[in-house]
């Protein structure tokens, strides 16, 4: 196929697309508005993950703990400097409650549970917005279809005897054009909620880690306590 006819062909197809949603009413414009949402959303999202750390590893808070627990307090410290990742953050944290002498045991494993609360509040920052958008998308879809078959049925009625059964199925399929629109948005939503929900959980279970193994070490002037779940 020529250059000319592959313009053509696309052309067509946004054609085709735009009457889809034209017929779709209301419905369809609102969920179209939904989608273009949650793909901001979610671009939004990986970007604010990778400036947390979330596919780093944590090689270097790992290096920080290590050199903690070898007793190098000064050296994990400035390992960590003023990194701003999740498990680099709560680890100085944690050693820096550690280290003060103004703080007992409890009071130290207070603090480091509230920064580790407000680290995992920001890894988990927008992820509302998306559940709420995978949740009403196909609600707003079968609202659409539901609406849409009244209206078929509607004419079909003031028809009587001389309704034309193809105006009955036209009105249908474009009635079910909003409950497909809702699910094609819904899904993916869904699916990337779920990736974005395991991501955090990991980053939770590996800062709870660090912080757990940076206070089972004795340090003058403490008890060794257990860290709680620093994270929950």
């Amino acid at each position: 196929m020529d250059f000319n006819g592959s313009a053509l062909l696309g052309t067509e197809k946004f054609s085709r697309l735009y009457d889809a949603i034209l017929l779709g009413g209301p419905a369809i414009w609102i969920i179209s508005a939904l989608s273009v949402a949650a793909l901001a959303l979610i671009f939004w999202k990986i970007w604010r993950l990778a400036m947390l750390g979330a596919w780093t590893g944590g090689t270097r808070a790992k290096r920080a703990v290590a050199l903690w627990s070898d007793g190098e307090e000064d050296s994990a410290l400035e390992l960590l400097g003023n990194r701003r990742t999740c498990r680099a953050a709560l680890a100085r944290a944690a050693m820096t409650a550690r280290n003060d002498i103004t703080l007992d045991d409890e009071a130290a494993r207070a603090e480091t549970a509230r920064v580790a609360r407000n680290l995992i509040a920001g890894a988990r920052s927008g992820l509302r917005p998306l559940e709420l958008i995978a949740t009403i998308a196909p609600l707003l879809g079968l609202l659409g279809t539901v609406m849409g078959m009244i209206a078929a049925f509607q004419a079909l009625q003031e028809a009587g005897s001389s309704a034309d059964p193809a105006t009955l199925a036209g009105g249908i399929w474009e009635a079910l054009l909003t409950t497909a629109a809702g699910m094609a948005v819904a899904i993916p939503v869904a699916a990337a909620l779920t990736w974005f929900d395991s991501i955090v959980d990991r980053l939770r279970l590996q800062m709870e880690d660090a912080a757990t193994r940076i206070f089972l070490r004795p340090v003058a002037g403490h008890h060794a306590p257990v860290l709680r779940a620093a994270a929950e």
